[in-house]
């Protein structure tokens, strides 16, 4: 056992509770979560199987099956979220050119069943969906019953008054030929 006077005593816990300190902060960096990741920035991308697994969640919770990540429903959902943060309003969603049959089509899915939310204003993941299950037509979008899969995608306007616009396509199987 090792006897310290009372100033050397003093010295060493000063230097004892440094050496914790430090030791505190070298400690891993805390990652956001994907779903918390804020998409109010150039390049963003928001994580579709993230979203599959929340809304898959929530549709088992209500009665419904699962839905998985689409990259041809991604695509076309990227299509309308940029066209509506380029306008910089969620009404470019309604020209057109963005109807979803339209875009669904150029997928060669037309005639598959197909649903979509766009809004604009969420930063993240979570936000928009906790808006879309407040909303009674965003909410019967997620808990479609024809949905198996969906697309997902966010664009940012830095000018635009919500800066963050997204369009979620739900559909059912694709169709064999």
């Amino acid at each position: 056992m090792v006897k310290f006077s009372g100033r050397a005593a003093a010295r060493y816990a000063v230097v004892l509770c440094g050496a914790l300190g430090l030791a505190g902060c070298v400690s891993e960096p805390v990652q956001t979560p994907t779903f918390y990741q804020n998409m109010a920035q150039t390049g963003a991308v928001v994580d579709a199987q993230t979203a599959a697994q929340m809304i898959s969640q929530y549709r088992r919770n209500n009665g419904l099956g699962p839905v998985v990540a689409d990259a041809n429903l991604t695509r076309i959902a990227n299509v309308q979220a940029v066209s509506m943060a380029s306008a910089g309003n969620v009404k470019a969603s309604l020209k057109k050119e963005n109807a979803l049959a339209t875009r669904m089509a150029s997928i060669g899915e037309d005639g598959v069943s197909a649903v979509e939310n766009v809004s604009g204003g969420y930063r993240t993941l979570a936000e928009a969906f906790s808006g879309w299950r407040e909303s009674p037509n965003h909410n019967a979008v997620l808990l479609d019953p024809n949905a198996t899969r969906l697309g997902i995608s966010t664009a940012y306007s830095p000018s635009a008054k919500h800066k963050v616009f997204w369009s979620l396509v739900m559909a059912g199987p694709q169709k064999t030929n």
